[in-house]
């Protein structure tokens, strides 16, 4: 592919995606599956989601797969999420990025939520029958992403919904796609654009909404077994376009600057960015703002404001190509006790 062409697709994939994303505040509050939207790494979480332009590895599936290809060979990384401090809501992710050919990247994750135990009540025993559930909300992505010649990189995702309780059911699969664009003297100016949970409605279907009421019938006193048919709901369809700039400190320091707008199709807009100082490769710090259009108290999302992280890298061993590092990010919330990522990735 002539590679004049490809400079010129950001800017294509921005018209169409423009276009598609066009807002409707009476479609506002229509979304289910919200947990599409928890991230669950600490790298992008310490920026608060806003690095959709300089994302890169394994986290990259999560907000712009495009960033995947950006890995040198292969990499793995395990998250955990304390949701809502206090709540007892935990996220646990595993990620997982091979680098395969010349310029392709295959890619896997999977996040799955703990909600914790619920006591199972029924019409009978609304006070509890003494035995509890757990609900199984997960999802999990097939990820392919592609560089080419260093200055542009596209990716597509292809993920499985699941959300369930012991006798009920939603499912739905749905396609992230994600392009990046770098540019600039010594590559430090970044673009990129994301598309994220684009798919069908999801409906709960199973024997929970079942229930067994009299024939309406005279003639036979016998029960009739009816299926109430629950609502369908959207997914959180979402698109992010972001930049990031990056100053060069001497020969292995960075400071670099990120900038996002999020255009959410169920909910109000948001837009922000952040800033990260990379001691060369062993030590970053991050810190993060986000905002939301026409939001109050009342209907605002619940992690808008300050984020927070950082990380540390270290070689296995001297002068070794293989590093595993610790990641750490923090977001504030205005009720219970923020958002606490942390994360460990190995990279080959």
């Amino acid at each position: 592919m002539n590679h004049k062409y490809i400079y010129l697709l950001p800017w294509c994939v921005l018209l169409l995606t423009g276009v598609a994303f066009a807002g409707n505040p009476d479609r506002q509050g229509e979304a289910g599956a919200n947990q599409l939207l928890i991230n669950p790494w600490a790298r992008s979480a310490g920026l608060h989601t806003m690095n959709t332009a300089s994302i890169t590895g394994t986290e990259a599936i999560f907000l712009n797969v495009a960033g995947l290809s950006r890995i040198t060979k292969t990499q793995i990384q395990l998250g955990h999420t304390r949701y809502l401090s206090g709540a007892g809501i935990n996220v646990n992710a595993l990620g997982f990025g091979q680098r395969i050919g010349k310029g392709g990247t295959f890619g896997f994750n999977l996040i799955a939520l703990d909600l914790g135990d619920f006591d199972y009540t029924t019409e009978d025993t609304p006070g509890g029958s003494g035995a509890t559930f757990s609900p199984s909300f997960f999802n999990m992505g097939v990820s392919y992403s592609h560089l080419f010649a260093n200055k542009v990189s596209v990716g597509v995702t292809a993920k499985f919904v699941n959300e369930s309780v012991s006798n009920a059911r939603a499912s739905a699969f749905a396609i992230d796609a994600g392009v990046q664009y770098v540019t600039g003297e010594k590559d430090n100016f970044k673009f990129g654009i994301s598309l994220r949970n684009v798919g069908p409605k999801m409906q709960y279907r199973g024997e929970g909404l079942s229930k067994q009421l009299p024939n309406p019938g005279p003639t036979f006193p016998y029960d009739n077994t009816y299926y109430e048919r629950a609502a369908a709901f959207e997914l959180p369809s979402q698109l992010n376009i972001g930049m990031s700039y990056d100053w060069l400190l001497g020969s292995v320091n960075r400071l670099s600057m990120v900038l996002n707008f999020t255009s959410n199709a169920f909910s109000r807009d948001q837009v922000g960015g952040g800033l990260e100082f990379a001691l060369g490769q062993n030590f970053a710090l991050r810190t993060g703002y986000k905002y939301e259009f026409d939001s109050n108290d009342v209907e605002a999302s619940i992690d808008n404001g300050l984020s927070a992280g950082l990380s540390v890298s270290l070689p296995v061993k001297k002068d070794s190509d293989t590093r595993i590092a610790l990641d750490y990010a923090f977001r504030a919330t205005d009720i219970y006790d923020g958002i606490h990522n942390i994360g460990i990735r190995l990279e080959l």
